[in-house]
């Protein structure tokens, strides 16, 4: 077996993949349906044909640039494993950051906290913030019903059915006010295409890219979101790198307070925090 790995590493480095030891580790277990641990403690045990045959067609499609979180089919996200497919966003680590930032402001609701979740993807953000407090009232939108599906799936996957999934262009079929609206919208410009990774071009299109500049999304919900914000409610968005100045000026413009824009882990502005009423 670990012939198998440090020929599959070998290949993987040769195709620029990163982090291809790891990529190795997590094919070869996925493949063979064990724990990565499982796979250390049998290095010296040789793999018989029927082994190797559904290995080799997922290092193919790695090597083609194939998310790994695709091939496997899930994801860690906030201590739970959600299921991942190309109908949505891969989740990011900073995503998971976001979550950990609004904790101290959704367990410190002294009642029953309402929240809007836009953009979902496959519902991470939503999921796991239903988890940490059981008794909000959550809604989740997306303009992808695929994504939704998806949302959905792992809503079924985790047992939670206290989020409600909507069809949703942002806030358009979107009905009342709420105490937090949280959003990971598409923040790239087009015409940084040719700066993705190939891994991040398989993403769906329209959860990757914005427009021109990479902030019209984030402008719209930040014009939109104060007819659906309660009094002093919190309006929590990831951004892209480099778009804080001019998203801070619009808040201020579009009369939001207590204006916060936080680091992720290295070191880049990528999140804001608003107040608005």
């Amino acid at each position: 077996m670990l012939d198998v790995l440090q020929s599959t590493t070998a290949y993987f480095k040769k195709r620029g993949i990163e982090n291809p030891r790891l990529n190795a580790e997590h094919l070869l277990a996925h493949s063979l349906g064990r724990k990565r641990l499982d796979v250390y403690l049998e290095f010296e045990r040789d793999l018989a044909e029927p082994e190797l045959a559904p290995l080799r067609e997922l290092v193919r499609r790695r090597g083609q640039n194939e998310p790994l979180q695709h091939l496997l089919g899930t994801i860690e996200f906030c201590g739970n494993i959600f299921l991942c497919d190309k109908r949505a966003l891969v989740p990011r680590p900073e995503t998971e950051e976001l979550v950990e930032f609004l904790d101290p402001e959704i367990r410190g609701q002294k009642s029953a906290v309402r929240i809007l979740d836009v953009g979902t993807g496959s519902g991470v953000i939503a999921l796991s913030v239903a988890q940490k407090v059981p008794e909000a009232e959550i809604f989740a939108t997306d303009i992808s019903d695929d994504a939704l599906l998806l949302a959905h799936e792992n809503a079924v996957r985790l047992g939670i059915s206290s989020v409600q999934f909507l069809q949703s262009d942002l806030l358009e079929n979107v009905d009342g006010k709420f105490d937090l609206i949280v959003s990971n919208l598409p923040y790239i410009s087009r015409h940084d295409r040719d700066q993705l990774a190939p891994e991040v071009l398989r993403d769906p299109e329209v959860a990757l890219f914005a427009g021109e500049k990479g902030d019209e999304i984030i402008r719209r919900l930040i014009e939109t979101a104060p007819l659906h914000l309660n009094a002093g409610g919190l309006l929590a968005l990831e951004i892209g790198l480099g778009q804080e100045a001019p998203l801070i000026d619009l808040l201020h413009e579009k009369n939001y307070r207590d204006i916060e824009a936080k680091n992720d882990y290295s070191g880049r502005t990528r999140f804001l925090f608003a107040r608005y009423g």
